[in-house]
């Protein structure tokens, strides 16, 4: 049905009615004082989401960018690096850190498990000369429908004397991640997921420990330089051309956000992906992450029906009912399928998706 479409994916995620129609408005002078007013407005929203008194950097790029602005603002050639990796996103820190001349250890588990605290600790344990500088982590893991524990992670990063520099894109606005907190050194995330709006803008926060090893970064990234963005953030303003509409529409998805309320948002996906979990049980269906204390709360990721494929269930989502879901990512491509309840979903999204892959695998099985 044309323009019907409705995306169940880690993103990019639905986008309010009144969203759109503020990106829509004629862009204004990014110099303009206009601008200058949306920008200051929109950085405290950021805080809030972030849940930390830390400038927040918004760049011009997908997700990925903040991420390479995370490591490339603070890794030297020859810096240990810790990857914790449980999926697609953690692998992305590994080849970033190792883009930037970093030594990577890699701690990785079986895809659909978590980070063990314990192994965490073991490796730190071991490494009694304090070399490692940095550990990543992704806090929520869409290409598994996996969430870390981080405040615990962290905690042992913390204590270890390292920085902890953790992949918030998709829980950011989804999953409560308080930043300050927890303690966490570097946070990023993205504008396609919890906040609602379309790809294009990224978010950074750093504190004042990250910012000191920051210093010390003999070729600091040029585009995404923390200190370019500091400087020009004191005066309401960006080092470069952002994105002007995108801006906009991230005041009108905040305010929606903060009409809410934090804990209401994140006790709204809590509850919309327990009520995907428990349709896709009751339709026979398997999860692929079993155990429940570490599933997402944006992103379940299910196993097809034995003699259904990944690929016609999509197929016939999108063809019959106009509902788009993900396939699994490399190593898991055509073996799981994602169903994303992030960002602007409710209740009724997902009944009604579940009433569609009730049909579909129906109608695949005949």
């Amino acid at each position: 049905m044309k323009d019907k479409e409705f995306l169940m994916i880690p993103g990019p995620t639905p986008v309010p009615e009144s969203v759109l129609l503020a990106m829509a408005k004629h862009p204004i002078g990014h110099r303009s004082k206009e601008f200058s007013a949306i920008l200051r407005r929109v950085e405290e929203g950021l805080k809030w989401v972030f849940q930390t008194k830390n400038d927040v950097h918004i760049y011009t790029s997908s997700g990925t960018g903040a991420m390479c602005s995370a490591l490339g603002n603070l890794v030297n050639k020859g810096d240990k690096v810790l990857c914790l990796i449980i999926g697609n996103f953690g692998k992305r820190w590994a080849k970033i850190a190792k883009s930037r001349g970093a030594e990577v250890i890699e701690l990785e588990v079986p895809y659909g498990k978590a980070i063990n605290p314990n192994d965490l600790k073991e490796i730190l344990d071991k490494d009694v000369n304090k070399e490692i500088k940095i550990v990543t982590m992704t806090h929520n893991e869409t290409s598994t429908g996996v969430t870390n524990p981080v405040k615990d992670l962290v905690a042992l990063v913390k204590a270890h004397g390292a920085l902890s520099v953790v992949d918030g894109i998709t829980s950011l606005g989804a999953i409560n991640c308080p930043m300050d907190e927890w303690g966490i050194d570097v946070l990023v995330s993205g504008s396609q997921k919890g906040f609602m709006i379309p790809p294009g803008l990224a978010f950074l926060a750093a504190n004042e420990r990250a910012f000191e090893v920051h210093k010390k970064c003999e070729y600091p990234d040029f585009y995404f330089n923390w200190t370019d963005y500091k400087k020009n953030l004191e005066k309401d303003t960006t080092p470069w051309t952002p994105a002007v509409n995108l801006v906009v529409a991230l005041d009108a998805a905040l305010a929606m956000m903060k009409d809410h309320g934090l804990e209401n948002i994140f006790e709204l996906h809590k509850q919309n992906a327990k009520l995907l979990r428990e349709g896709i049980k009751n339709l026979g269906l398997k999860l692929f992450v079993e155990d429940e204390s570490i599933a997402s709360y944006a992103i379940t990721s299910v196993l097809p029906p034995d003699g259904v494929s990944v690929p016609d269930i999509r197929k016939t989502m999108k063809e019959q009912y106009d509902i788009t879901v993900a396939n699994g990512q490399n190593d898991l491509k055509d073996k799981i399928f994602r169903m994303g309840t992030l960002g602007f979903v409710s209740r009724r999204d997902v009944l009604t998706a579940l009433a569609a892959l009730k049909e579909t695998v129906e109608i695949l099985k005949k």
